[in-house]
């Protein structure tokens, strides 16, 4: 998988926070950008891009255990070379009523890289996947200072595909390890890619 910069820039541009005054104007920038400078998709073909409605119930905060020293580990992938990540932290949530988990990963690959070493990630799927969402799971991208904030405020409506629901065939994709697994459907953030003429 390559690692797009627009995560980046946007995460250090972007810090999350309980509702600030614009934040449907926020996501709405953040997806516009994302559409704009899409590592696959071009030009006429961004039209099949598509979003579910902004909803601010899935931007919720979690309580942040942080784990220290844990050990690397081969993540599967869409491919056949996996990816090696550790498990950073791990976050605490309720959405719909539902306690939830999700573990933030570190890339060892990208802990060597100055522009990247602050750079987390989380695969994770939930019950729209085949139907509304990418078969295999989306993503969301976080730096390692948003962790330290009190409370962390996880943020769905950012949820991407990883490029392989494009392109399946080019791309070695992190496949979300079954303890990101969420049991509950998550309408937020990208759906499906749509095909058109």
């Amino acid at each position: 998988m390559k690692y797009s910069l627009l995560f980046i820039l946007l995460l250090l541009g972007q810090s999350l926070s309980a509702q600030p005054p614009h934040y449907l104007d926020s996501v709405t920038a953040f997806r516009n950008q994302y559409i704009t400078t899409h590592g696959v998709i071009k030009e006429k073909d961004r039209a099949g891009l598509q979003f579910f409605p902004i909803d601010t119930a899935f931007q919720t905060a979690t309580r942040v255990e942080r784990i220290f020293d844990a050990p690397w580990f081969a993540m599967e992938t869409s491919g056949k070379v996996k990816k090696t990540y550790r498990i950073y932290a791990i976050l605490h949530f309720m959405i719909q009523g539902t306690p939830l988990r999700l573990s933030v990963y570190q890339s060892q690959q990208l802990m060597e890289t100055e522009a990247y070493k602050d750079y987390l990630f989380i695969p994770f799927t939930d019950l729209s996947n085949g139907e509304q969402t990418y078969e295999n799971g989306r993503y969301i991208d976080i730096l390692t200072g948003d962790l330290e904030k009190s409370p962390f405020y996880l943020d769905f409506n950012k949820a991407y595909n990883p490029y392989c629901a494009y392109v399946s065939d080019v791309y070695n994709c992190p496949v979300p390890p079954e303890e990101n697994r969420l049991h509950i459907t998550v309408n937020a953030g990208e759906k499906k890619y749509k095909l058109h003429d």
